[in-house]
């Protein structure tokens, strides 16, 4: 599991862990809306309506390439996080979630 060094440095300082501390249960507290809205789509939604669910599934874990990507690469190359080289393996692991998705979406709509 990767870990911040500048978490742990954080608290010494009361006022910026504060804020990080409430910016990270803040995006945890988006992703189990997110997660609980998959949910009711898929016990309670037609095929069609879990169709487009995948998609916007898909099209919104791609938005990880276009600006944490670029950031987590760019800590990871100064240091900022341990194990080093852990961005590299959160975007392998991101890439395969997507070509899954994907795969799953293409299998459902044009083949069953």
């Amino acid at each position: 599991m990767g870990a911040f060094k500048l978490w742990e440095e954080s608290t010494t300082d009361r006022e910026v862990h504060l804020l990080l501390k409430y910016m990270a249960n803040w995006v945890a507290g988006t992703k189990l809306i997110f997660i609980f809205l998959l949910i009711v789509l898929l016990l309670f939604g037609d095929a069609k309506i879990q169709f487009y669910g995948l998609i916007a599934l898909v099209l919104a874990i791609l938005t990880y390439f276009w600006k944490l990507a670029p950031l987590i690469r760019e800590m990871d190359e100064k240091g900022m996080i341990q194990p080093q080289g852990y961005s590299k393996t959160l975007t392998l692991m991101i890439t395969a979630f997507v070509i899954l998705l994907s795969l799953a979406g293409i299998i459902d709509y044009f083949i069953l």
